[in-house]
């Protein structure tokens, strides 16, 4: 697996651990950058796509629900919610990931971790996002 395909799945299960246990993000980044949960420190990439997704919260979010064509964000399985943001931030704000990388590390995160019909909503929604990321940031 490549550093950055680690890092963005390990930003995955932090967002994804916060949001089950009811913890803050910030928070429990810093408890793993202290004391990682893994014999290898944290990726300094997963450091900078945590902080990214904090820092834009609730656009990402406000992106999210205004191009999910009807799906409410609690709505949607909470592995997807995780990988969406992630994504969201690297094709709205980060200019050093291009926009099909980061959709397909995306549905390749959601592929093995939710639901049959996860690759294909991430898919269609962060081809959107790309499509529109022009009037986004």
């Amino acid at each position: 697996m490549a550093a950055r395909t680690k890092a963005r799945k390990r930003a995955l299960e932090i967002l994804f651990e916060a949001e089950a246990r009811e913890l803050n993000i910030g928070q429990l980044l810093a408890e793993r950058v202290a004391a990682p949960t893994t014999q290898h420190p944290l990726p300094e990439y997963t450091v900078t796509l945590v902080e990214g997704v904090l820092a834009h919260w609730g656009e990402i979010n406000e992106v999210l629900e205004t191009y999910s064509q009807g799906w409410q964000l609690e709505r949607m399985p909470s592995v997807d919610r995780a990988a969406l943001r992630v994504a969201t931030w690297e094709i709205v704000w980060n200019d050093e990931v291009p926009d099909p990388v980061a959709i397909s590390e995306a549905v390749e995160l959601v592929t093995g971790m939710s639901t049959d019909e996860s690759p294909k909503f991430v898919n269609g929604l962060l081809a959107r996002v790309s499509d529109v990321k022009a009037t986004l940031a």
